[in-house]
């Protein structure tokens, strides 16, 4: 169990002492240990869980060749983010495995075992066999590693986000939310950058051959290094005091029940969420190079230098959405901005690399926003008592369906369709479904934590 941090705190025989409305508190009702540290390790794990995970979606074109090989370049290609959509339905799994770990047992727990799994799995991608040398085990080992990731980050981004917004005053919330985000683009951008890098350096036969390997073996590398830092990182005050109160409650029972209109609008908003984040930051590449004129070390760099300035965004809107505008305005306008932007700029991006860069570099801020201000709101929305496992199934429930499969759904529009803008009429789509989610949503932005 975690260390008792709840003691010195002014409480009731029953719960936290009552909070009168209308007053500005700086800190959590029950205390609160905010430090570097626990930022640090919040944001650490997500550096290394989305360097990994976001990986294959950017080998994608070499992967199809060697783990699919087909007549048809793009069928080849839609199986291969059929594979990467796997990994995301096993996150709901992983949300409520971990969530209710986290919930019985500690949120630091859910940061270290997230960890262990994901560079195991990482590594072992790295260095698995092809079509070419076992056959088919090699597409059924490819995807029981992806189902492994796929559990793995079901867990890691919402553990890392609750453990950082339970220990963070109530001033600072969206700002400590939006670390994990920062932390995600981070190891996305790391993971683009080696992407192209390799992809540029290597001829195509020595990259076809063995350096893809490369990026996914140092994730296994990356992964020890994370978790001898996260190993040592301590419990939440608000997890101590209800490992006290609630010992015997059942989180999963109490979001699908108590806070079930909670858990639906947050799996809706998930869902458009997700979409607009991988068709603009790991599907838009593989769309420039495949469907235009780009070449896939352009693409990947032009990518990396969109998350990039993506990056110094979304602490910005945590803090914004902290001190001068509430996160449920700020998420609302973000997303009609990305549903107006989206529908019109993604097929846009195949008309070559000048293209590609506006397209990029503009979807890449706005989707900074929800980035930075969302994380914390979906906290909010859940009491204590099953606030990990209501943010984790929701929110890789959403992710899980819709996000996951946002990259093979948009290369079968255009297959469907034969037309290349179609993937921006889904981006749009998705983005208004986001609103609409907000629109129903409560702010507790500026109430202590349940």
């Amino acid at each position: 169990m975690e260390p008792n941090y709840a003691e010195s705190t002014a409480s009731t025989p029953t719960g936290p002492a009552p909070v009168e409305r209308g007053k500005s508190y700086s800190r959590p009702y029950f205390g609160h240990r905010h430090t570097p540290k626990t930022i640090i390790g919040g944001t650490i794990g997500n550096i290394m869980e989305w360097y990994d995970f976001a990986l294959y979606g950017f080998f994608a074109p070499v992967l199809s060749g060697l783990f699919f090989p087909s007549d048809s370049h793009l069928g080849s290609l839609i199986a291969t983010f059929g594979v990467f959509a796997v990994g995301f339905f096993m996150r709901p799994l992983g949300g409520v495995v971990f969530g209710y770990i986290g919930d019985r047992y500690g949120r630091a727990k859910v940061l270290r075992l997230s960890i262990i799994t994901m560079g195991l799995a990482t590594f072992l991608l790295g260095a698995l066999p092809t079509t070419h040398q076992i056959g088919f085990w090699a597409a059924v080992l490819l995807i029981a590693v992806r189902l492994l990731q796929g559990l793995s980050v079901g867990g890691e981004f919402s553990g890392s986000v609750t453990y950082m917004v339970e220990t963070s005053p109530l001033h600072k919330r969206g700002l400590s939310g939006s670390w994990a985000n920062f932390g995600s683009l981070v190891g996305t951008l790391v993971g683009s950058g080696l992407a192209a890098g390799v992809s540029t350096l290597l001829p195509s036969d020595l990259l076809h051959a063995w350096g893809w390997r490369i990026p996914f073996l140092l994730g296994g590398v990356f992964g020890g290094a994370a978790y001898l830092y996260v190993r040592k990182l301590g419990g939440t005050p608000h997890m101590a005091h209800h490992e006290k109160q609630h010992a015997d409650d059942s989180p999963l029972h109490e979001a699908l029940t108590q806070n079930r209109r909670e858990t639906i609008l947050a799996i809706i908003f998930a869902s458009g969420y997700g979409v607009a984040f991988y068709i603009p930051l790991v599907y838009l590449p593989t769309f420039a190079s495949e469907i235009g004129s780009v070449s896939d070390g352009t693409a990947l760099t032009i990518n990396s230098i969109g998350i990039a300035l993506a990056m110094p965004i979304i602490p910005l809107c945590g803090w914004l959405s902290d001190h001068v505008i509430r996160r449920r305005s700020l998420l609302i306008l973000a997303f009609l901005a990305m549903a107006a932007a989206g529908g019109v700029l993604v097929g846009f991006a195949a008309g070559g690399w000048v293209n590609l860069i506006i397209c990029q570099f503009l979807l890449a801020l706005l989707i900074a926003i929800p980035l930075g201000s969302a994380p914390a709101m979906l906290v909010e929305l859940f009491p204590v008592r099953d606030r990990l496992t209501g943010y984790s199934l929701a929110y890789n429930l959403g992710l899980g369906v819709a996000g996951g499969t946002a990259p093979m759904i948009a290369t079968w529009l255009i297959s469907f369709t034969g037309f290349d803008a179609a993937p921006g009429a889904y981006l749009a789509l998705a983005a208004l479904v986001s609103a609409g989610a907000l629109w129903f949503m409560q702010d507790r932005s500026r109430e202590p934590l349940r």
